[in-house]
């Protein structure tokens, strides 16, 4: 299959770009093109315009500003895979990266483009939703900055208005010696999830929890926070007991999909797995070694 006609568009400005999307009928923007290039052949997308963000230098780019790394929307998975900021400042990315398709796909593929895709079972979402990022968007009238949270809203839907760009993707970095686990499951390596789970743990004296993140993709429209399991365990000793009991009956409650790929009770086992992989690896690395839950 080949994609429907469409008129090209390649600015050298984000102002351009913004004008572009704007004023013309049915754009669509082009990121890495992973993804939309493959919709828009099967003729799933057919946009009037394709709106390419290459050229634009403003886009791309680490940044670390305090404790916090700002990453330009147009910054290649590759440089992200490679980067001894990224695997410093925010090792649970650094682990999620080599799941993110072939070594192919991360040389053109964006950071920006998987955000604004959001497939259920991609990665980069989920590590968005795990640090509790934001997005900058920005339109001719204006700019303005949401959490990844309000921002991932479905089965590949955000909260990006017709004439918007994403810009940026802003990760607030935990303390040094945080700990961190990644799992996911697919039948061949580079296939899409059919479920994963990361965590981050941050330990005080006596192994309390005083921060936690658990986050999944695969098992809903977008990836998923485990915000009960988060709350029951904060303030309290971490116990593998209580942490078994917390995961199951959280992740009992999930609806996920029914498809082709997996049932929902596989998936649904999956979740509850993975996430006990994950956690016990968040565990270890934050010095607090306990039993695989």
């Amino acid at each position: 299959m080949k994609p429907a006609p469409f008129e090209y568009h390649r600015p050298t400005s984000l102002a351009q770009a913004l004008d572009l999307v704007a004023t013309l009928e049915n754009p669509k923007i082009l990121a890495g093109g992973q993804s939309l290039v493959a919709m828009m052949n099967f003729r799933f997308v057919q946009p009037d315009h394709l709106v390419d963000l290459a050229r634009i230098g403003e886009l791309s780019g680490i940044e670390e500003q305090g404790n916090v790394l700002r990453i330009g929307a147009m910054t290649r998975q590759r440089e992200l895979e490679f980067s001894d900021l990224i695997a410093r400042r925010l090792p649970l990315m650094h682990a999620a990266l080599d799941h993110v398709g072939h070594r192919q796909t991360r040389n053109r593929g964006t950071i920006g483009g998987s955000l604004s895709h959001n497939d259920p079972s991609a990665e980069l979402p989920l590590v968005a939703l795990a640090f509790d990022a934001s997005v900058e968007l920005a339109s001719r009238r204006g700019k303005r900055r949401i959490s990844a949270r309000d921002y991932l809203r479905g089965y590949l839907e955000t909260a990006l208005e017709a004439d918007e760009i994403l810009v940026a993707i802003e990760f607030p970095c935990w303390r040094e010696g945080h700990g961190f686990g990644f799992h996911e499951f697919a039948r061949r390596h580079g296939d899409f999830a059919i479920a994963g789970a990361a965590a981050m743990i941050e330990l005080g004296a006596g192994a309390i929890v005083e921060r936690l993140s658990i986050t999944l993709n695969g098992v809903g429209a977008t990836a998923l926070r485990l915000d009960e399991t988060e709350a029951a365990m904060i303030g309290h000793r971490l116990d593998s007991v209580l942490l078994r009991r917390a995961i199951l009956a959280e992740v009992e409650r999930l609806e996920p999909v029914d498809d082709v790929h997996a049932t929902a009770d596989y998936r649904r086992h999956l979740a509850k797995m993975l996430t006990m992989r994950a956690i016990a690896d968040a565990a270890q690395a934050a010095g607090a070694p306990m039993a695989r839950i």
